[in-house]
């Protein structure tokens, strides 16, 4: 939690910095307030839209009782609502949590989960999941795509004033040398900030997991097993919502060590997330 605000903290003295050299006081109001309203559907309504976009089908306890059940058990000893329950028609092992609240959360599994994990690993993953939606992650993303948008349309504004003879000092911005290097340095570094603060929310879901369930071997077995199986079996994902699962549907996130890929990376590699679940981190 003190690495997520340090990080929604620098974020924000981005925003204010960049506003400054970018667009002045004026410009950084008028793009924070625009990406707050582009943002503002996204929190209220992401849940629907993309359960919609990966064909997900709410299911009953009669239809998949192991599924419906664990949600259940979990949910109770979280002392939180229960989740609706969806099912993706997808091969891949993959789950994820939407949701901008406890009272307005669902889970959703892939149907290539169901035979890969077995009861106490199944039940990290759902723990996981909803650990996600305890921790407000929903929320914390938004307010991180909210300034990081801010950035970028800032950037973008900057560019279309020096194109226009913008930039030439007081309210309207900075230098135009040094509006030149925020306008690639600011946009990148927002990017940069937004991805660590995704993956610090992931390390946080799994240290909560683990305290729900009473160990951090299941959940950190199953990763091992959903690494493995996303990067064989591949799924038609969209990149924009490749954050919200709990393994990368796109790569299956079997980078290790600080490099250039993982800095962009949306999730920690998966071996340090298992070091950290067994105490090795």
């Amino acid at each position: 939690m003190l690495k997520t605000t340090l990080l929604l903290g620098g974020l924000t003295l981005l925003l204010v910095t960049g506003g400054a050299v970018l667009g002045g006081e004026q410009g950084m109001i008028f793009a924070f307030i625009f990406a707050v309203v582009l943002n503002f559907g996204s929190y209220f309504y992401s849940d629907k839209i993309v359960l919609k976009m990966y064909k997900a089908r709410e299911v009953s306890e009669r239809e998949e009782p192991r599924l419906v059940q664990t949600v259940r058990e979990l949910a109770r000893r979280a002392n939180m609502p229960m989740p609706k329950v969806y099912l993706i028609p997808s091969n891949q092992p993959n789950a994820f949590a939407t949701g901008r609240n406890p009272e307005h959360s669902a889970v959703a599994v892939t149907e290539g989960i169901k035979g890969l994990l077995n009861e106490e690993e199944l039940a990290g993953v759902l723990a996981h999941e909803l650990a996600h939606v305890q921790n407000r992650d929903i929320l914390i993303g938004t307010i991180a795509a909210t300034v990081a948008g801010a950035i970028s349309m800032l950037a973008n504004m900057a560019q279309w004033a020096l194109i226009f003879g913008g930039g030439r000092g007081g309210d309207r911005g900075g230098h135009p040398a040094v509006m030149i290097v925020m306008m690639i340095v600011a946009p990148i570094a927002a990017m940069l900030i937004q991805m660590a603060i995704s993956r610090t929310r992931e390390y946080q879901a799994d240290a909560s997991a683990a305290a729900l369930i009473g160990s951090g071997i299941p959940l950190a077995n199953a990763l091992k097993k959903l690494e493995s199986g996303a990067s064989k079996t591949p799924m038609d994902a969209e990149p924009a919502t490749a954050h919200m699962f709990i393994v990368s549907p796109l790569t299956g996130n079997k980078s290790e060590g600080l490099n250039i890929r993982n800095l962009f990376s949306t999730h920690p590699p998966i071996a340090k997330r298992v070091a950290a679940l067994l105490g090795e981190r």
